[in-house]
């Protein structure tokens, strides 16, 4: 019975000692989260998933929009990079290399990837409407990737789903479930399991910080309310499931949040070249969602 004790003891002082060690700070809102996996792991492993993605799936033809993603993707880019350097983040971008792809889909969805890798679909087209509703989810989805979501939900996943297991050795004895884990992690996966692909906590970080990334981009954040409320209005939205179910927070909730985030916002729409306000140290407020078409 000792013995057992000591063991449990021990693997509970280890995984504390990890966690303790792991964290890091979310940008923007300053919230503490666990990052076990070198950001280098995650560029690599994200390249590999994203270049088979783009040999399964074709590319758009639309030559129109998709220089408007190009033009919106690229105009995001470098106001993060403004971001980054002004507030001493820029390590968290270093290595990053810029991609912007708009993808042949139905899907009302989009996503993004470590080391600057970005997908929407052309399927969420007619709900974005303009370049300035495509800032909206180009900035949302960037915003995941600066704040090192992905990680978070990959180094949580390591230790509830694979008992703590370093990712070097899930990726030798359970390849399969490490690269599940990993696409759960991004939103390319089940919407529902052990993690959902972004907490709800995450999805208003997201939200939060891509206001700021499309504002520093001379695109007007407050049309953020509009582009949610389009989603809302997407057909089959009246049967989602309750919030605590789902990926993302619940319409009425995520459109609340963003509109407490606009002033915060705003200030950088039109006054780009001051000195920015203090960063907030307290988490982003929860927010909207629930269909199941959704960008993640």
């Amino acid at each position: 019975m000792k013995t057992i004790r000591r063991i449990v003891t021990t693997a509970i002082l280890c995984i504390l000692t990890i966690i303790c060690t792991s964290c890091s700070e979310v940008a923007i809102t300053g919230r503490s989260q666990l990052n076990l996996i070198p950001d280098s792991t995650m560029n690599s492993m994200a390249l590999q998933e994203y270049n088979q993605f783009l040999k399964e799936n074709k590319k758009s033809t639309d030559s129109a929009n998709t220089a408007m993603m190009q033009r919106v993707g690229l105009r995001i880019a470098d106001a993060v990079g403004r971001y980054c350097r002004s507030h001493g983040l820029a390590d968290r971008i270093a290595s990053f290399n810029w991609e912007f792809n708009l993808i042949e889909s139905k899907d009302i969805n989009a996503w993004a990837m470590p080391g600057g890798k970005v997908v929407v679909y052309t399927g969420i087209l007619p709900v974005t409407k303009d370049e300035t509703g495509l800032a909206v989810v180009i900035g949302h989805e960037v915003a995941h990737v600066i704040a090192r979501h992905g990680n978070e939900r990959m180094s949580q996943g390591l230790l509830v789903e694979m008992g703590g297991t370093a990712l070097s050795e899930a990726m030798a004895s359970k390849p399969a479930a490490t690269k599940d884990l990993f696409m759960r992690s991004y939103g390319i996966g089940a919407n529902v399991g052990v993690l959902l692909p972004y907490s709800r906590l995450q999805e208003s970080e997201a939200d939060r910080m891509g206001l700021i990334f499309m504002a520093m981009a001379n695109y007007d954040p407050q049309a953020a309310v509009g582009f949610w409320q389009r989603m809302a209005a997407q057909p089959g939205n009246n049967q989602k499931p309750p919030e605590f179910l789902s990926t993302h927070p619940a319409d009425d909730t995520r459109i609340a949040g963003i509109r407490s985030y606009l002033p915060e916002a705003m200030f950088y729409y039109r006054s780009q070249d001051q000195t920015p306000p203090p960063v907030q140290s307290q988490p982003a407020q929860q927010q909207n969602n629930g269909w199941k078409t959704i960008i993640q």
